[in-house]
């Protein structure tokens, strides 16, 4: 489901109640209460003053205005919560936006279950729904941990790690990236837990660009990467039996998982187009199952 889209039309269909309700629904609820307290003045008001006195009057005349100017159910759940709505989308448009870790593939640093914030403005303002961006703050950078929408699939948003900019080159082969000719140092780390399947991992210790981060990859295993489909720019990568070399086309992106033994990532299906970034992933706001995971990560 395109959750954008749908606080969109709510956004859109609230605004509209509200519009209605203040220059249309609220003036005519108003001289509706108006000839309500003209006719019972006319009517009712002399005999309730000589029975009960002043004091009854004034409450009968308060109870008809608030009868009469009340708003419709309809109302108070389309205009009544358009406040509400218009900040929850701007909110997440334009400052951050949640989302929840569904696989294993940024393991050690983003657990299953781990609900985090993603920044909507570190890389440029865009518009909600069509994407379009309108103001340039930023790039994304080498050792990001970023979302975007899946190339193949712009429905599904997919989050992964920054390894390569345009013009870069990059190779994966023997289980070490390469950037630009440069490798990469990758220093063993202790071992890694993963405790739902019950399983230990090496664990290593990475920095790309200013970004130092742990990853999990097991030396000792051959590097079988294939392609699962010829994606745009395919000619652009070079697939051997000891890994691939790729260089990063104008406005893409090469991006991989920190579990690299369980990550399918832009070895696999290529490169992540700028239009299809969301932001830029910062905190880790909730882990029902481990309140200890709440903070910054990189």
């Amino acid at each position: 489901m395109n959750f954008a889209l749908v606080l969109f039309l709510l956004l859109v269909v609230t605004f509209a109640a509200w519009l209605g309700d203040r220059f249309v629904f609220s003036r005519r609820r108003r001289r509706a209460a108006d000839a309500a307290l003209a006719e019972f003045d006319r009517e009712a008001a002399d005999r309730l003053r000589a029975s009960m006195g002043e004091a009854a009057v004034a409450t009968e005349r308060e109870r008809l205005r608030a009868a009469r100017e009340k708003q419709p159910v309809w109302l108070e759940y389309t205009a009544g919560l358009f406040p509400v709505i218009a900040v929850v989308f701007l909110l997440r448009s334009f400052v951050a936006e949640p989302f929840k870790i569904p696989s294993e593939s940024m393991l050690p640093t983003l657990y299953v279950g781990d609900l985090i914030l993603v920044n909507k403005y570190t890389y440029g303002v865009r518009l909600p729904v069509v994407h379009t961006k309108v103001l340039d703050l930023g790039s994304p950078r080498r050792g990001d941990v970023m979302v975007f929408r899946f190339p193949q699939d712009p429905s599904v948003d997919y989050i992964k790690r920054v390894v390569g900019l345009p013009g870069d080159r990059i190779s994966y082969e023997n289980k070490r990236v390469v950037i630009n000719g440069t490798a990469v140092p990758l220093a063993r780390d202790g071992e890694f837990e993963d405790r739902r399947r019950l399983v230990v991992y090496p664990q290593y210790s990475e920095k790309i660009g200013d970004i130092a981060h742990k990853v999990l990859t097991e030396l000792e295993k051959p590097s079988d990467i294939q392609p699962v489909l010829r994606f745009p720019h395919f000619d652009q990568c070079r697939y051997v039996s000891r890994g691939v070399d790729c260089t990063v086309p104008p406005g893409h992106y090469f991006v991989m998982g920190d579990n690299r033994e369980n990550s399918l990532d832009s070895r696999f299906w290529g490169f992540v187009p700028e239009r299809n970034i969301v932001g830029k992933a910062f905190f880790i706001w909730m882990n029902f199952g481990d309140l200890s995971r709440i903070g910054r990560f990189q």
